[in-house]
């Protein structure tokens, strides 16, 4: 394997990911200052393979044929009868199969199949032929962007970074044991099941989710520590956690950020996925939490992503209740027309988040960044595991009503409990995932986590 004999002569890979929803495009962006420019292209930056410049017609037929198939089912959910049954057909489509008892799960799925048919037509095949211009190692967030470098003969290292605490048999090749795709595993669990799909161990590294490094700070983990501390004090105004566990306080987050004054009211940040599907629980919450916000001791950010939609629906709704005037200050609107430009903001606002509440998507793996997650209802299957790995972590809890919100949220705050839940994903949840990746990529090292006993 290349990885383990010959470190890479440059620092530079092709980072490849889909514009599907956020995930893909969020878990290759802390990876963005090794992305290698192609041949003939203007500029370096992450490759989006459904819309790169000069894809061929087909091929983005085909993504956008997909992709509307999957947004309009998702979005088809909340139709009375007939809209909840159409879901669950495509999610048991998708579905990940029960881990026990382990057995060989190595037959490739009917989705899998139509896949590689689609590609042995050719869908794919001219990203594959501008990059072997000048092959580097080959990194990729997506399943099906890997099974193109594969088959349409790509000469470098391929890569794929699974995004899910579990995922389906179709992220691993329809013939895995002959397969030469590397996978970055964010959980044990993800390598245990790749392990059960086929794939060869030697070809597994467990890494972690890449998080952003802006968020971290390094290998001394400063900026992490310092928004931590701030962020205990918030989520623990009456000190009840922090004189309970004052030694492990000080012995993981380090005596000199503890105990330190907040800087801003309480925050949360509400996000919703990429078809924009929960926007109406930001509204609620918005009314619920309005005496809070009007006297200035709650700020809330209502996250609408790249979605001008979903933007217009917050602006509007924050008029509405005559909150206009906190606009910029206890509430917070963000959007950002470009997904790249969103993340930026997006990493920004979380060093002041004190509570993430989101459906257990990708950003469940920010419980590692020392944010308490409240977890939003599921939308499919993988995000049912993503759920338990929040609860087996201890650093999710799962939403009361909405509506009431300015009740049950600060009972959570009064007993310690969000507290309790920022410390166990600080110290839990894996978060060097892009250190590790690009020890493996650039330097040919193979870097993985250690202290696997809780994933």
């Amino acid at each position: 394997m290349a990885t383990k004999k010959t470190p890479q002569s440059n620092k530079e890979a092709y980072i490849v990911t889909v514009d599907m929803g956020y995930g893909h495009q969020r878990a290759v962006y802390p990876l963005k200052d090794m992305a290698a420019c192609p041949v003939g292209w203007q500029q370096a930056g992450i490759i989006t393979a459904n819309n790169y410049g000069g894809i061929p017609k087909k091929d983005k037929r085909t993504w956008e044929n997909n992709q509307k198939v999957y947004e309009t089912i998702s979005r088809m959910k909340k139709i009375p009868l007939i809209g909840q049954p159409i879901f669950d057909i495509m999610d048991y489509v998708q579905r990940i199969k029960p881990f026990y008892p382990k057995r060989d799960l190595s037959a490739p799925s009917l989705q899998l199949k139509q896949i590689y048919k689609m590609i042995s037509k050719g869908w794919g095949k001219h990203l594959i032929e501008v990059l072997n211009e000048d092959p580097k190692p080959f990194v990729t967030s997506f399943f099906i962007t890997a099974f193109f470098a594969e088959e349409h003969g790509y000469k470098g290292d391929i890569f794929c970074l699974c995004t899910d605490t579990d995922i389906s048999r179709a992220w691993a090749p329809l013939h895995p044991e002959k397969s030469r795709i590397q996978y970055f595993a964010p959980t044990k669990r993800v390598k245990q099941r790749l392990m059960l799909y086929g794939v060869k161990e030697k070809n597994i590294f467990v890494t972690g989710f890449p998080l952003p490094k802006e968020n971290i700070g390094g290998k001394t983990i400063k900026t992490l520590k310092e928004d931590l501390g701030c962020r205990i004090g918030n989520l623990d105004p009456h000190g009840k956690y922090q004189k309970k566990y004052e030694s492990t306080l000080h012995t993981y987050l380090g005596k000199q950020y503890c105990n330190l004054n907040a800087k801003h009211p309480l925050t949360i940040t509400f996000a919703v996925g990429g078809a924009g599907a929960q926007r109406d629980v930001g509204v609620t919450i918005l009314e619920s939490l309005r005496v809070h916000i009007e006297k200035g001791t709650v700020r809330l950010n209502l996250v609408a992503g790249s979605r001008n939609d979903v933007y217009r629906f917050y602006d509007e709704k924050v008029k509405e209740l005559h909150l206009e005037k906190h606009l910029g200050g206890t509430v917070n609107i963000m959007f950002a027309k470009h997904k790249l430009d969103y993340f930026s903001q997006f990493n920004e606002v979380l060093r002041t988040t004190d509570i993430l509440w989101t459906k257990p998507s990708e950003l469940s793996f920010y419980a590692g960044l020392g944010i308490p997650i409240i977890i939003a209802p599921t939308i499919g299957s993988q995000e049912e595991y993503n759920k338990a790995w929040l609860h087996a972590v201890n650093a999710g809890f799962e939403q009361e009503d909405p509506a009431f919100t300015h009740e049950w949220l600060f009972d959570w705050l009064e007993s310690g409990w969000l507290a309790e839940a920022a410390m166990s994903g600080f110290l839990n949840a894996p978060r060097n995932g892009a250190y590790h990746i690009e020890e493996i990529v650039l330097k040919g090292k193979r870097s993985e986590i250690e202290d696997m006993h809780l994933m």
